[in-house]
């Protein structure tokens, strides 16, 4: 299986503070990874860097095997073009953790924006595909809501169902049930595990909640100091971690 996400070696700085350090990752195509970690660990950095919305200083990325930040792939970094960055970003759909929707335009409106503007598509079609995706994450009965009169899960389900409107090939979720009251955490992830399981998605997943990354991922990976420390199947790394830093993680995080 080819990888979808490839990180070789990337170092990302902020001043002085290291974010990333000679980072190494891969995620094969249509693999479900979360990545967990305390904050400062680099894993939103990492979510950055992948949609094209934050620069590396050294190293390689790419994306279903393109090179994303260095448009010709050789030895010396040449400057991506807009065009390539846009066409690497077109791979790419991210849900973020304060939902980010318009205020001014309906459920509707919100999912449909993408395909009208991005995509050229007729303000019918663009439309037909937001019912369609909305109804997907059930929804279909909240069309014409605005955002404030949603609450916060449906925000986040509007805001799933955005992030697909495009069709991307991968999916990316930055902590999407962090800002979520508990009552309203079981049906985001209800849908983030329909993605999961139902759709051929590479996704990857920044969570501090241990539930999602054990109902979504395939994959974990326990990142701190801007490297990944541990990486294994749930069962290893959220029941049997072998990293001593992993498990005082993990019981700090039960813990709170």
């Amino acid at each position: 299986m080819s990888d979808m996400i490839t990180f070789d070696k990337v170092d990302k700085r902020f001043g002085q503070t290291v974010v990333l350090d000679q980072f190494d990752f891969r995620v094969a195509r249509g693999e479900k990874v979360a990545i967990i970690g305390p904050s400062g660990s680099g894993k939103s950095t990492l979510l950055r860097i992948i949609m094209a919305l934050q620069d590396i200083d050294q190293g390689k990325v790419s994306l279903d095997g393109r090179p994303l930040w260095d448009a010709a792939g050789g030895k010396h970094r040449i400057k991506p073009t807009r065009k390539h960055l846009r066409d690497m970003r077109s791979l790419v759909g991210m849900v973020f953790q304060n939902f980010n929707l318009f205020p001014n335009l309906t459920a509707l409106g919100n999912v449909a924006a993408a395909p009208r503007h991005v995509l050229g598509l007729s303000q019918a079609e663009a439309e037909a595909r937001a019912a369609a995706l909305l109804a997907q994450v059930g929804l279909s009965d909240k069309l014409q809501n605005y955002p404030a009169t949603l609450s916060g899960g449906q925000q986040q389900r509007v805001a799933i169902a955005r992030a697909m409107a495009l069709e991307p090939e991968i999916m990316l979720f930055d902590e999407a049930t962090s800002a979520l009251d508990p009552e309203r955490v079981g049906e985001v992830l209800e849908v983030m595990r329909a993605l999961a399981h139902e759709r051929d998605l590479t996704i990857v997943v920044v969570t501090h909640q241990i539930g999602v990354a054990r109902a979504i991922a395939d994959r974990i990976c326990f990142m701190e100091g801007g490297r990944i420390l541990e990486d294994g199947t749930p069962q290893q790394i959220l029941n049997e971690p072998r990293n001593e830093r992993t498990r005082a993680f993990l019981r700090a995080v039960h813990l709170s």
